[in-house]
C-alpha cells in the first residue's frame, strides 16, 4: 500500500483517495465477508477477509502519511482493548458464564464512553458512540438495546406488538391525504417498532430481512422460470396470474 501511495511511482487512482472516499469500499467489503459466511463459502471467505484487511491497511497508510498513526498502532490499540475488556482472561477477575461476561463487557464499554465524554467536556449518554453509518435496522436495534439497559423498554413482547399495531394505524390514517414527510415519519416509526419486536424475540432484524429477501428472490425467480417455459414474461401477465404462480412457488419452497 505504501508503494501504491508513493507520490512518484504510485497508482494515480490510489493517490487521489482519502478516508471519506475509501470508507464506502470498507463497508462494501465487510458486507461481502458477511455474504461469504451466509453462503458457507469458506474459500470465498478467505478471499473476502483479505479484501477487508486491505481496507484496514489502506486507512492506516493514509493516517501514517498524515503523521497520525500506522498499522502497528492500530493492531496494538485493539490488542490493548481486548486485554482491558477481558480481565477474567488476562487478569484476576472471574465471570460465572457467557451472560455475566456480556454484562461485564458492556459495563467496561460504558465506562470508556463516560471517560471519552468527560475528556470532551460533554455529558455522557448511554447512546454515545452508536455509529450513524450503521445500516438503519442494525442501528435501531443498538439504540434500543442501549436504552433498555437503563430501563427504557417494554416488559413484554406482546406490548411491542401492540405498539406495531398502533403505528400501523397511524400510518393508515396518514394514507388519507398525509404529506410525504408525515408518511415517511410514520413508516419510520413502524419500522422502528418492528425492529424492537425482533429484539424482544431474540431475532436479528437484519438477518431476518436478509432471509426474507432471499425467499422473495427465490420465489420471484420461480415465477419468471414458469413464465419463460411458456414463452412469456412477468410484464406480459396479469396480477392474478402472477399471484397464482407466487402461491405455487410458495407451496413448493
Amino acid at each position: 500500500m505504501a508503494r501504491l501511495r508513493d507520490p512518484e511511482r504510485g497508482c494515480p487512482w490510489d493517490l487521489e483517495q482519502d478516508f471519506s472516499t475509501i470508507a464506502p469500499y470498507t463497508i462494501e467489503e465487510a458486507y461481502e465477508v458477511a455474504d461469504a459466511i451466509a453462503r458457507a463459502d469458506i474459500s470465498g471467505l478467505e478471499d473476502e477477509l483479505g479484501d477487508l484487511l486491505l481496507q484496514v491497511v489502506y486507512h492506516a497508510q493514509m493516517a501514517k502519511e498524515a503523521g497520525r498513526f500506522d498499522f502497528e498502532a492500530v493492531a496494538r490499540r485493539i490488542a490493548d482493548k481486548m486485554v482491558r475488556r477481558h480481565p477474567h482472561v488476562f487478569g484476576d477477575a472471574t465471570v460465572a458464564d457467557a451472560g455475566a461476561q456480556t454484562r461485564a463487557w458492556e459495563e467496561t464499554k460504558a465506562k470508556e464512553r463516560r471517560k471519552k465524554a468527560g475528556a470532551r467536556g460533554e455529558p455522557a449518554s448511554v447512546l454515545d458512540d452508536v455509529p450513524v453509518g450503521l445500516p438503519a435496522l442494525t442501528r435501531a436495534a443498538k439504540l434500543q438495546r442501549r436504552a433498555a439497559r437503563v430501563g427504557f423498554d417494554w416488559p413484554e413482547a406482546a406490548q411491542v406488538l401492540d405498539k406495531i399495531e398502533e403505528e400501523a394505524a397511524e400510518l393508515r390514517a396518514e394514507l388519507r391525504g398525509g404529506s410525504p414527510e408525515r408518511l415517511r415519519d410514520e413508516l419510520g416509526d413502524l419500522l422502528f417498532a418492528a425492529v424492537n419486536l425482533a429484539r424482544h424475540l431474540g431475532v436479528d432484524a437484519e438477518a431476518a430481512l436478509r432471509q426474507t429477501n432471499g425467499k422473495f428472490e427465490r420465489r420471484f425467480r420461480a415465477i419468471e422460470g414458469a413464465l419463460a417455459a411458456q414463452g412469456r414474461r412477468p410484464e406480459d401477465s396479469s396480477l392474478e396470474e402472477l399471484e397464482a404462480l407466487w402461491q405455487r412457488a410458495k407451496a413448493s419452497d
